[in-house]
């Protein structure tokens, strides 16, 4: 089954052409267990992770960032904001750490990297430029066909939405790389300088499905 489900995969990514999403977002607009964007790659084994992304929201509760699960464990690798106000929750291989001590106030664009290390299982968080402490989480490499959301949170593997752990908002430039990208890279990243887009996941050239009401509209702010 896990064979056959990486080939769809591979088959998806193939055939589908890469969008160049530059200057535009991802709109979330409604509390819902169905709306979301499935991101598509044929990898299929990661020893390092780095994954960074730009938000905006006003909800005060709990909501699911981004989501990488494969049929070994549901949280492989997930961003997740919990009801607080201060904290970051990181995922991988099904266990967690919270980052706290942050600031992410509402209605305001936040630019966010994680970072994560299967070979000693160390975790780390950039929030605006400023990078938090690291943290341990688990060891292992990431193995297995993934299946990749935004704006849901996967209690099963590509499924188990809960509309109250749903993000409403606006998301961009999304990337990820298969490797801990150089704190140099996070900062460029993070103001929007020249860097290396992601080898896994690039905003610039993007395979992706979208299901539900989630609308691609111009950047219309500066961020």
């Amino acid at each position: 089954m896990e064979k056959l489900l990486l080939l769809m995969v591979m088959l998806a990514t193939c055939c589908a052409a890469p969008q160049d999403l530059s200057g535009k977002v991802f709109v979330f607009p409604r509390e819902s267990n169905v709306d979301r964007v499935k991101l598509l790659t044929p990898q299929a084994k990661f020893n390092s992770v780095t994954t960074c992304l730009r938000f905006k929201t006003d909800l005060a509760r709990n909501y699911g960032l981004f989501s990488l699960a494969t049929g070994r464990f549901s949280n492989d690798f997930v961003l997740f904001k919990p009801t607080s106000s201060n904290t970051i929750r990181m995922h991988a291989q099904d266990g967690g750490a919270d980052f706290l001590s942050l600031s992410l106030s509402p209605n305001t664009w936040h630019s966010v990297c994680g970072t994560w290390r299967s070979d000693n299982g160390l975790a780390q968080l950039w929030v605006d430029g400023k990078a938090t402490i690291k943290r341990f989480i688990k060891t292992g490499p990431i193995t297995g066909a993934p299946i990749s959301i935004l704006g849901q949170e996967q209690d099963s593997y590509g499924g188990g939405f809960a509309a109250d752990q749903s993000f409403i908002g606006m998301i961009t430039k999304v990337h990820m790389w298969d490797y801990v990208l150089p704190a140099a890279e996070i900062k460029r990243y993070m103001v929007d300088a020249h860097f290396t887009p992601g080898n896994v996941f690039n905003w610039r050239a993007m395979n992706y499905e979208i299901t539900g009401q989630v609308v691609v509209d111009e950047v219309s702010e500066v961020m």
